[in-house]
């Protein structure tokens, strides 16, 4: 199998953990299986994610805070001057929407998926039901760019089986990143742009 050419450390729970490729064929070796799920309530503005394939419709929208934290699998929103910070993006994407309101609406797209919360598939079908009809200004990709093939977004690692191959990035593909967000939001991928950025803490104004 390719192997990841840029290996990236995860971090779980504030520590360096195994580098990206390493995490990937564990999970490859161990069949694919999907860690079971619990459902956890919506809390600070941030909505959390189902487990079962089939759709479900948003939660009614919580109270925009003017600060919010956004973790690993997570989607939530801000109003106009309110700031998103996305912590610890070591292999994740995070993709933040600037509504024509002044508004953003953020999710924190995991490589793996966190238990109880939306993995990489379904994360961005989420953000479309939070954006609803309002009308978007432009969508800010960030992250782990080199970590990321554009199908995660549309087939998970976790929904392959035992013996099927999975599809590993063999460099930075950010016109394949913006497309594939582009149409998950239904929105024209000229709105879109895609930056790598180091490891760390995003904070977005």
């Amino acid at each position: 199998m390719r192997q990841i050419r840029q290996v990236r450390w995860l971090r779980a729970n504030g520590r360096a953990g195994l580098p990206v490729t390493a995490l990937l064929a564990l999970s490859l070796g161990a069949g694919g299986a999907v860690v079971a799920q619990a459902r956890p309530a919506v809390a600070s503005g941030v909505l959390p994610g189902p487990v079962t394939p089939a759709a479900r419709m948003t939660e009614p929208v919580t109270p925009k805070t003017a600060h919010l934290r956004i973790t690993e699998g997570q989607v939530g929103e801000v109003g106009p001057g309110g700031t998103i910070r996305y912590p610890a993006v070591t292999s994740c994407l995070t993709v933040t929407v600037r509504l024509q309101d002044g508004g953003k609406v953020g999710a924190h797209a995991s490589l793996f998926q966190v238990p109880g919360e939306y993995r990489s598939d379904r994360i961005l079908a989420a953000v479309k039901q939070r954006i609803g009809a309002r009308g978007v200004r432009e969508v800010e990709v960030r992250g782990a760019v080199g970590a990321w093939d554009p199908s995660y977004f549309t087939r998970a690692i976790e929904s392959y089986a035992a013996g099927e191959p999975v599809p590993v990035p063999t460099g930075p593909d950010p016109e394949g990143l913006a497309r594939a967000v582009a149409d998950g939001l239904g929105e024209p991928q000229g709105k879109v742009t895609v930056e790598d950025l180091p490891d760390g803490d995003q904070t977005v104004d």
